[in-house]
């Protein structure tokens, strides 16, 4: 099998595209498939590829000069393309890129399969342009219309796109943890000592991009709310970016570690006793799969992507955004309730199992699999 990738974001950034595409590349080659996937670069990517990469012209995203917008794809790369002749062509962004590599495909007969990352006309309302929302959802419904299947993360993704007109079928992707990195084992009183937390301290934790459409003003609210009146609360935020100089500033008493990876961004996992990501953008939600995994219960936004992988009520509680209140008191309730935060703590991990990286890889690989068979068959 020969697989073309179209994507907007495959190295220059690290965030949960590119580590979800970087990790789907890795198992698809070890497993015999043949990819090249066409990006924009920058001259020091954040992320070691893995795979065949094809840059492709780009330009800073306004307002967000940390991401690229592809520009086109060029005569001598098209070339490189077409002398691959893939089986698949993969669209993991409807950018400018995304459309070249959908009319080319529909041109060149080839099977052509989307995967929904990010839900990018939910962050225009950060920006000042929910005006523009209806405007996106059209233009994203027409696209994903013309893919021969559509990739979501989670039922509630799907559901949503189909009630915005979506009708070409939908499957699930799902993202996939490594369960052996992230696991409640990590959890080390050094490690918190290290880090000036002491034994009756409780972490309540926020890790992920530091960007407004995270939602990062409602957990420093939050956190600032509980800190007035219980002393014993430590707020701990893993991460970078343009958001990050605010949000130091609204919680100058934080631990701030910086962009983490690896053992290290497990260690900040399991050594917290209470996720809050409020962030209502997700499709899916890696980072609080990756908590979960962790042993930690979760206070999210009850929207598609967190919502999907948190059961109210048994490893967290599922909120409305608009009800910054509740987080409070779900938070305080918590903070005060050591064998319920435990407890949903214990079923969090339990529940994580189900995402097993491998498995989800193996299921994704099979549906595309039986795609191109099928298609044989009809021919």
């Amino acid at each position: 099998m020969k697989i073309a990738l179209f994507t907007g974001n495959y190295h220059h950034i690290r965030d949960g595209v590119s580590i979800t595409l970087n990790r789907w590349v890795k198992y698809a080659m070890d497993h015999g498939v043949n990819i090249q996937i066409f990006a924009p670069t920058i001259a020091e990517p954040q992320v070691e590829h893995q795979g065949t990469m094809i840059p492709v012209p780009s330009a800073p995203a306004p307002g967000r000069p940390e991401y690229r917008i592809s520009l086109f794809l060029p005569a001598k790369e098209r070339e490189q393309l077409e002398s691959f002749d893939p089986d698949i062509v993969h669209i993991a962004t409807p950018d400018v890129l995304g459309f070249t590599a959908l009319h080319w495909a529909k041109k060149h007969q080839k099977k052509v399969v989307a995967t929904f990352h990010t839900n990018f006309v939910s962050y225009l309302k950060y920006y000042g342009l929910g005006a523009a929302e209806s405007v996106g959802w059209r233009l994203l419904v027409w696209f994903y219309n013309q893919c021969d299947r559509t990739f979501v993360p989670t039922e509630s993704m799907r559901e949503e796109l189909m009630q915005r007109g979506v009708s070409s079928p939908l499957s699930i992707w799902a993202r996939g943890v490594d369960t052996q990195r992230f696991n409640p084992a990590r959890r080390s009183e050094q490690w918190r000592r290290n880090h000036g937390i002491s034994q009756n301290d409780i972490v309540i934790s926020f890790i992920s991009r530091l960007v407004w459409e995270k939602n990062i003003k409602l957990y420093a609210d939050v956190i600032r709310q509980l800190s007035a009146i219980h002393p014993n609360v430590k707020a701990l935020v893993a991460g970078d970016g343009p958001a990050g100089e605010d949000l130091r500033k609204m919680l100058p008493n934080a631990i701030f570690t910086g962009f983490l990876q690896g053992d290290q961004l497990a260690d900040a996992y399991a050594n917290s006793d209470l996720f809050l990501f409020p962030s209502d953008t997700e499709t899916f939600g890696n980072v609080t799969l990756e908590a979960m995994a962790s042993g930690v219960p979760c206070i999210v936004a009850d929207a598609p992507g967190s919502g999907s992988l948190v059961n109210d009520g048994e490893n967290g509680y599922l909120l409305r955004v608009s009800d910054s209140d509740r987080f409070f008191k779900r938070a305080e309730e918590l903070l005060l309730n050591k064998v319920l935060r435990e407890s949903m703590g214990a079923r969090s991990a339990e529940l994580a199992q189900e995402y097993r990286l491998s498995r989800i890889q193996q299921g994704f690989l099979e549906e595309l699999s039986d795609m191109l068979q099928y298609e044989k068959l009809q021919n």
